[in-house]
């Protein structure tokens, strides 16, 4: 065989949008890229990220981070992730913008792998929904329903909509704000969110309705 040919044999195809791939090919090709584009697998179809603009994905993926690491700060026991992949079955490889997770030594269902990455289900997982707004709230939703993602937040930056949606029995049900406009996680005790004031950028307001959240928590111990 010349070296020419031994070069193509060995040689690992580029991960492409639209290929149907297991997860563990995934992960070969994945591994194999020259660079570090982001890619996902769901349900066994790859998609390729496109490049992400500044208002309409970094700054309110930097706004959840902000609330959630607060929350984070005063609660033991949780893992903060920020674009971390996740296992969470054979057809599905996800890399969420932000997860929350309760640490398997705290009693979470996920656990982080020898090679540490999420696997399994993270209780709380948060995508910021510009141009694929079309996945995260279909074929990714599906995903992450099936496999037990407790809660589940899209934020629609084009449409300045969020949903928050709680995992029963089987299905996702939104989780509607409170008299004051006060989403409360279902999971998570003392994680309020201040959705509106989030739309906004309004970043004081959403820290303060999530203090008056974790005061509940302390007041209770």
């Amino acid at each position: 065989m010349t070296t020419f040919a031994r070069r193509n044999v060995n040689k690992i195809p580029l991960l492409e949008s639209g290929d149907r791939l297991t997860r563990y090919e995934f992960e070969r090709r994945y591994t194999a890229m020259p660079d570090n584009k982001k890619a996902e697998l769901i349900e066994g179809i790859v998609y390729m990220a496109s490049p992400l603009r500044i208002r309409s994905h970094g700054e309110p993926h930097a706004n959840l981070i902000l609330w959630l690491g607060t929350y984070k700060i005063t609660v033991p026991g949780l893992i903060l992730g920020d674009n971390s992949t996740v296992r969470l079955d054979l057809d599905n490889e996800p890399q969420p913008d932000v997860v929350l997770l309760i640490d398997e030594k705290s009693g979470g269902r996920a656990r982080i792998s020898e090679d540490d990455y999420i696997e399994g289900a993270p209780e709380l997982v948060a995508e910021v929904a510009a141009s694929s707004a079309s996945n995260d709230l279909h074929d990714k939703k599906n995903a992450y329903r099936r496999n037990g993602v407790l809660e589940y937040i899209v934020w629609q930056v084009f449409e300045n909509k969020l949903d928050w949606f709680y995992l029963q029995d089987g299905e996702y049900v939104s989780l509607e704000p409170d008299t004051e406009g006060v989403i409360k996680s279902k999971i998570f005790p003392g994680l309020w969110l201040a959705a509106s004031a989030l739309l906004t950028e309004d970043m004081n307001q959403v820290i303060q309705v999530l203090q008056q959240g974790l005061k509940t928590i302390i007041n209770e111990q």
